[in-house]
């Protein structure tokens, strides 16, 4: 098989009302280069390498809720950190909503429009 034929693992691509602010969030977050916007989408690029973070506006934005059956997560980002508790004030004083702080490895938190994702200290 040829090698073009195989994808690599390029970004993660959230819905959100304002990419943008979200974009924001997220390279305040992450300490990562100032994004790249295009019309209705923003770009994080890893300064370190690897997989993009990237942000789409959608109208009719809604949040996910977690933990819901009725209206499931369906995905998260998990990102790791060596200092829980620096991490956690880091990611409150951002405008993180905590949502599950009973795991003693990890907390669950909230992005500003509700995904959800998780500071792993594991």
């Amino acid at each position: 098989m040829e090698m073009g034929a195989i994808p690599t693992f390029g970004s993660v691509c959230l819905d959100c009302p304002d990419p943008a602010a979200l974009a924001g969030f997220y390279r305040a977050l992450l300490d990562w280069d100032e994004p790249k916007i295009g019309d209705g989408w923003v770009t994080l690029v890893n300064p370190q390498g690897g997989a993009r973070l990237e942000f789409q506006r959608v109208d009719d934005y809604r949040a996910p809720e977690w933990p819901s059956p009725e209206k499931p997560q369906q995905a998260h980002l998990d990102l790791d950190v060596k200092d829980l508790e620096g991490a956690h004030e880091r990611a409150l004083g951002l405008g993180a909503r905590l949502l599950d702080a009973s795991p003693k490895t990890f907390r669950v938190y909230a992005d500003p429009v509700g995904h959800p994702f998780c500071l792993c200290a594991c």
